[in-house]
């Protein structure tokens, strides 16, 4: 009778609850292998080395004492030293013998696999610690992984290397620093068929957003050959943002952003059969465009959801997850590799909010993406390998290339990270969240701008693009407390334009945005005036031409590149405060800000004054923009029947006549956008005195009003907002201005209309909050700074009239 065999386990032999046999990865193998295997999710076949393996090697190498001998007294800030240590353990291990029951089972179990997928095969040999992938530690990065690996000594080769990556630098730190007994820890091995995505591509996925830990979505790195490139940071890969909520509904396609990385190489088998990789050049035709499909990235998304469902109800608790996967290039399937739990936001106290806001300006040195929201300051240190660690000194600014998973103990030293390579789910990018560090990622020429010595100061709380500023800019971070806020009977709704920080901003506690802006997605995101996207041949030949061909080269039809980019833009806030309410003001450029975008100076009138010139309403029914705006109301209907986020409202703004808005109105329904179709509303920015006059006219072709304060204060008071001269006289607390608003309150009201206010006044003056309260308005729209400040406000003034 065969004994079974005591330090080899199969996937589909393991779950969840055998972490202390075979480490969290394998374990986590186990589980969707045995447990979603059924609901269509692929993992590849593969083996686990028991953590008694490791445990039979340290007691026939009598290796438990030189490892305790060289870790007594460690001072992990003490680099050099903890190399040095680290360097006598690891060798020790990797010159004891493997026993040789064990390396008859490893054969045994790889001949095995040999009849699933061919004589030997291709397989990755992956470490995988028993205190790993846990909720309150990753453990990310911290063993090493052998890709390509053929053949019988090469598999016991890589599996000894293996064992002895639990003592590699990185790993003895982290362990210290989590507070774990480096003997409580133990190290199984995972032995898994490759998927061949060095033939196409592979990445990460996170369950929710990196940045803000806002949960309604699935982001998604990809980057062309193994996904070592992405965990690594080695690359700048695609990234796609997914709507979770809406993924059910198989006619919607709820994705929010498509970004195409810079995927500078990519990482591939070695010319020598089952002999590693090697890193190769992606050709420029390859690099331009993005290497998942909208299908591909939709299923990658369910399958996030898929295993977060699974592990969340496993835990009794929402369970963020962390997940590699890989696309086969022969066959053209994706597959799952591993799954862990994320270890950032799950430990996150939601009863609170961090906040870090610059007080001062500097120059820009370099940028690149965001990670952490949060500010350093400090000297530039630029490390360009493992040997000037060394040098590195605590609270300086790590400047590399790219950090590599040894660094850590350096990194938590650093008050930034800075490098030209890597995106936001590469392991830098995790590692600095987790202990955070704000990190800017992919600027591609840090170390070559910045200067050894120089202080700098390192953003990331202005958003998605994260900014090294030269010099020390003083910064100030505040922490917000969301517990037992009272809600008021007025809705506290929001004013935001940059889609980067919607996730975040979704956390402060709102009613929804009053006013989201066309004006910055249109101008950071597109930066093509959509006329010129139109008649792009009829364009004068130039840079600008030319720099308008470069960001549409993946759109044959030009125009389509605004309606896209404008309809994720939006997307993006909109699906941040689902299903509350998100108004959306249509594009209210004036003319010389309109001129100022590529192609635009083409299409535009020399005016006066702009400010009461060729703008808002005017705009969308006259022969000169009409085509520019049937391309917003095509991503406004992308938006919301494509996307499914029927929340979006929308919003007039400087409609000076009732015709005026009738032709406008009539304009979005043949574009598909009619009031009350699916729960559309459209709203009338009330900013001009005739909107006040009219109110009831205004009221009867309008679903709402909402008070721009700003501008109807210039125009009540009959001066330019712009100009220097008579800016001591624009005040929305004048009189006139307050008796207006008063006006049209009272008046919307009685109409049974809603009415709002999106304009600055509430925002900076507390008086005037109150007096709208007084009014009866229906909601105030504040700068998100201002939030919790104002609601308090609010909520005096309406326990003050119902006493």
């Amino acid at each position: 009778m065969n004994q079974s065999p005591r330090f080899v386990r199969w996937f589909r032999d393991l779950s969840i609850n055998d972490v202390a046999v075979v480490g969290g990865k394998n374990a986590s193998l186990g589980e969707m292998v045995r447990e979603l295997g059924q609901q269509g999710i692929r993992v590849p076949d593969g083996f686990a080395v028991t953590a008694e393996a490791y445990r039979k090697l340290l007691e026939v190498g009598g290796l438990a004492e030189t490892i305790r001998r060289n870790l007594n007294g460690l001072d992990t800030r003490n680099i050099a030293d903890l190399a040095e240590r680290g360097q006598k353990i690891r060798q020790a291990i990797l010159h004891t013998a493997l026993p040789s029951e064990l390396c008859t089972e490893i054969l045994a179990a790889y001949s095995q696999l040999g009849l699933e997928y061919g004589y030997h095969p291709d397989v990755a040999v992956r470490s995988s610690a028993t205190a790993e992938d846990l909720p309150s530690a990753s453990f990310a990065g911290q063993q090493e992984s052998f890709l390509n690996v053929q053949g019988e000594q090469s598999l016991l080769d890589a599996c000894r290397q293996c064992l002895a990556s639990l003592f590699t630098d990185r790993a003895i730190s982290y362990r210290v620093d989590k507070g774990f007994d480096h003997f409580a820890v133990a190290l199984s091995i995972g032995v898994q068929k490759m998927v061949r995505s060095d033939l196409a591509c592979a990445g990460v996925l996170f369950t929710l957003d990196t940045e803000s830990g806002f949960p309604d979505v699935v982001m998604i790195s990809s980057a062309y050959g193994l996904g070592e490139s992405v965990v690594k940071g080695r690359v700048d890969p695609d990234e796609f943002v997914v709507f979770k909520p809406l993924l059910d509904e198989p006619t919607l396609r709820p994705i929010l952003k498509r970004a195409i990385g810079a995927k500078q190489e990519k990482l591939v088998y070695s010319k020598r059969v089952g002999h590693g990789t090697r890193i190769v050049s992606v050709p420029e035709e390859d690099r331009i465009r993005l290497t998942l499909t909208d299908v591909e990235v939709l299923m990658l998304a369910r399958w996030g959801c898929v295993i977060e469902r699974h592990y969340s109800a496993k835990a009794g608790q929402p369970r963020p997850m962390d997940i590699e996967w890989a696309k086969d290039g022969r066959t053209g399937e994706l597959f799952i590799l591993q799954a862990r739990p994320e270890t950032v936001h799950a430990l996150a106290r939601k009863s609170e909010v961090e906040v870090f806001r610059l007080e001062g300006k500097g120059t820009v040195l370099v940028e690149g993406k965001s990670v952490g929201a949060r500010i350093g300051s400090g000297p530039v240190r630029i490390i360009r390998n493992v040997e000037e660690l060394s040098t590195f000194q605590p609270g300086e600014v790590l400047v590399a290339d790219m950090t590599d998973p040894d660094w850590e103990p350096t990194m938590k030293m650093a008050a930034a990270v800075v490098t030209n390579r890597g995106g936001r789910t590469c392991h830098a990018a995790i590692v600095s969240r987790e202990i955070g560090v704000p990190c800017v990622v992919g600027t591609a020429r840090a170390t070559s701008v910045l200067g050894n010595g120089s202080a700098v100061t390192v953003s990331c709380a202005e958003g998605e693009v994260g900014k090294v500023y030269d010099g020390s800019i003083p910064f100030r971070r505040e922490t917000i407390d969301l517990r037992n806020l009272a809600r008021p009977k007025t809705k506290v709704m929001m004013n935001v334009g940059e889609q980067d920080r919607a996730f975040g901003l979704s956390a402060l506690t709102n009613d929804g945005v009053g006013l989201a802006r066309e004006e910055f997605i249109i101008s950071s995101a597109i930066r093509v005036h959509p006329m010129a996207l139109i008649n792009f041949d009829q364009l004068s030949e130039g840079s600008e031409k030319q720099e308008i061909d470069r960001l549409t080269r993946n759109h044959p039809n030009k125009a389509d590149y605004f309606v896209d980019k404008l309809a994720e833009g939006v997307a993006r806030i909109v699906a941040a405060f689902y299903p509350k309410d998100v108004i959306v003001r249509l594009s209210d450029f004036k003319t010389n800000e309109y001129a100022g975008l590529l192609g635009g100076r083409q299409f535009e009138p020399d005016e006066e004054n702009p400010m009461i010139g060729f703008r808002g309403a005017s705009r969308y029914y006259d022969s000169r923009y009409r085509d520019g705006f049937l391309l917003e109301c095509r991503a406004m209907m992308k938006v919301r029947k494509e996307i499914g986020l029927t929340n979006l409202e929308l919003m007039v703004p400087f409609c000076r006549t009732i015709e005026e808005g009738k032709r406008v109105l009539a304009i979005m329904a043949d574009a598909g956008l009619r009031s009350g179709d699916r729960g559309l509303e459209i709203y009338v920015m009330c900013e001009i005195p005739s909107n006040v006059i009219l109110t009831e006219e205004f009221a009867s072709i309008f679903d709402g009003f909402s008070i721009g304060s700003n501008d109807l204060t210039q125009l009540t008071l009959g001066l330019d907002r712009d100009s220097a001269i008579v800016a001591h006289l624009f005040d929305e607390r004048n009189p006139a201005v307050m008796r207006l608003i008063e006006d049209v309150i009272r008046r919307a009201r009685a109409c049974g209309c809603k009415i709002g206010i999106c304009g600055q006044a509430p925002s900076d003056y507390p008086e005037f909050a109150r007096f709208l309260v007084r009014c009866g308005i229906n909601s105030i729209s504040l700068n998100p700074d201002t939030v919790l400040k104002t609601t308090q406000e609010i909520l005096a003034m309406e326990k003050e009239i119902a006493n």
